[in-house]
C-alpha cells in the first residue's frame, strides 16, 4: 500500500525495511553477538559442571572424620575445611580492613576535595596501582611487610604468616575500592551537595550526611567486589602466608596460614604434583566448588541489599 509524503512523492513499505544490505549486515552482527552470549554462558555451565562432578565423587568418597581433622593434608587424607576456611576469612578480614579506610579515604578525597588537576593525574596513577601483578605484592609483603610491620607488631612472629598476607591483599584491593568508590560517589547529583551548603552545612557534613548515603548503593558494591577479589587472590597468600602442602589448623594470624585459593595452589603446582591419597585430586574441585557457592552467595546478599537501599535521581 502506498502512501505519501509530505512533499507528495509516495513510498511503500518496502521502503520503510531499510536497504538489504544493511540489513543483512545487521543480521550477521546479531547472530556473532548471539553467539558469543552464548558461548559463555556454555563455558560457565561446563565450568561448573566439571566442579560439581567432582565434587559428587570427593564427597561421596571421603571419609567424614578427615573433613574436621587437625589440619589440611589432602597428600595425607586429611582435608580439614576449617583450617582452609578459616585462614580464607582472616586474610580476608585483615584486607578489607585495610582497604576499605585506605579505598573511601581516597575516594572521599577524589571526589570531593581534589581539583579536577589533581583528580585527573591522581584517577589514572589509582587505576595503574590496580594492575599490579600479584605476585610482587606477595613478594612485598613477605620481603618488607613481614619483617619491617608484623614482626615490629610481634616480636614471635614468624617470617611466614596470615597477618602479612592480609596486608598484602589490602593494598592489591585499596585501589580497586577506591575507584568503584569514587565513580559512585561522583555520580551524586551535584544538586544534593548545593542544597545541603544552602542549608549552611560543611564540606565535611555534606559528604558524611549527604554525599555517602546518595552513594550507599555504589560503595556497597565497591566492598563486595572488594571481598570477593580479597578472597579469590593466591600469589599474595602463597608467597607471604608460607603455602605450602598442608598446614595446621591455627587462628593465630602471626603464625603461617593456609587459604582455599593458596591450598589449590600449592596442589596444583604441577601435573604430577597431584598426588598422595587417592582423593587429592579431587579435593581440588571441591574447594573450588566452596569458592564459587561463598562468592555467589554473597554476590545474591550484596545483589538484594543494594536492590533495597539504591536510590534514583
Amino acid at each position: 500500500m502506498a502512501q505519501r509524503s509530505v512533499d507528495g512523492s509516495s513510498f511503500t513499505l518496502a521502503d520503510l525495511r531499510g536497504e538489504r544490505r544493511r540489513m543483512r549486515k545487521e543480521a550477521v552482527i546479531k547472530t556473532v553477538f548471539l553467539g558469543t552470549a552464548a558461548l559463555s554462558i556454555v563455558i560457565s555451565a561446563l565450568i561448573v559442571f566439571s566442579l560439581a562432578r567432582e565434587t559428587f565423587t570427593f564427597v561421596t568418597q571421603v571419609d567424614a572424620s578427615s573433613l574436621w581433622s587437625e589440619g589440611w593434608f589432602p597428600r595425607r587424607g586429611l582435608y580439614d575445611i576449617k583450617t582452609i576456611f578459616v585462614g580464607s576469612v582472616l586474610v580476608t578480614l585483615i584486607g578489607m580492613l585495610v582497604a576499605i579506610p585506605l579505598g573511601m579515604g581516597a575516594a572521599v578525597y577524589l571526589s570531593e576535595y581534589a581539583k579536577p588537576k589533581v583528580r585527573r593525574a591522581l584517577k589514572p596513577i589509582l587505576e595503574i596501582l590496580a594492575g599490579i601483578p600479584s605476585v610482587v605484592l606477595g613478594v612485598f609483603a613477605l620481603a618488607w611487610i613481614s619483617p619491617q610491620i608484623v614482626q615490629r607488631m610481634n616480636s614471635n612472629s614468624a617470617l611466614f604468616n596470615l597477618m602479612a598476607a592480609g596486608i598484602g591483599v589490602g593494598i592489591l584491593v585499596t585501589p580497586l575500592v577506591a575507584s568503584i568508590a569514587e565513580d559512585a560517589m561522583k555520580a551524586v547529583p551535584k544538586a544534593l551537595r548545593e542544597a545541603s551548603y544552602g542549608m549552611g552545612a560543611r564540606k565535611v557534613t555534606t559528604c558524611v550526611k549527604v554525599v555517602i548515603p546518595a552513594a550507599v548503593s555504589g560503595l556497597v558494591a565497591a566492598f563486595i567486589i572488594g571481598v570477593s577479589r580479597a578472597i579469590g587472590e593466591t600469589m599474595v597468600v602463597a608467597i607471604a602466608a608460607g603455602a605450602s602442602g598442608g598446614s595446621l589448623f591455627s587462628m593465630n594470624v602471626f603464625e603461617r596460614g593456609q587459604t582455599m585459593t593458596a591450598a589449590m595452589a600449592s596442589m596444583a603446582s604441577g601435573t604430577d604434583a597431584v598426588k598422595g591419597a587417592g582423593l587429592t585430586f579431587q579435593s581440588l574441585f571441591f574447594v573450588g566448588m566452596l569458592l564459587f557457592v561463598m562468592t555467589l552467595l554473597l554476590n545474591l546478599v550484596a545483589d538484594r541489599f543494594v536492590r533495597r537501599v539504591r536510590q534514583k535521581y
